[in-house]
C-alpha cells in the first residue's frame, strides 16, 4: 500500500517541484490530478499540490522533506 498522495494539477509548477522532491525522498507516492473528479476540484481548488500521508493532508504547496521523512518513519 502507497503511504503517500500528491494531488496534482497539470501545468502546476508547484506541482512539478513537489513531484520532484518526492522522487528524492524515495517513498513511493500516488500522483492523482484534480482535474479528472469536480469533487476533488472543489476540495482542493488552487490550494495544490496537496500531500497526503496515510490518507491525511500532511502539507500543501510545498514538500516539507524533514517533516516528512520523520513522519514517514513513525
Amino acid at each position: 500500500m502507497t503511504r503517500i498522495t500528491l494531488y496534482t494539477r497539470p501545468g502546476c509548477h508547484l506541482c512539478e517541484v513537489a513531484v520532484t522532491a518526492l522522487e528524492e525522498i524515495g517513498e513511493p507516492f500516488d500522483e492523482v490530478d484534480i482535474t479528472s473528479e469536480a469533487e476533488l476540484e472543489m476540495e482542493y481548488g488552487e490550494r495544490i499540490p496537496v500531500i497526503m500521508l496515510d490518507g491525511k493532508e500532511h502539507g500543501y504547496w510545498r514538500v516539507e522533506k524533514e517533516r516528512l521523512l520523520r513522519d514517514l518513519a513513525k
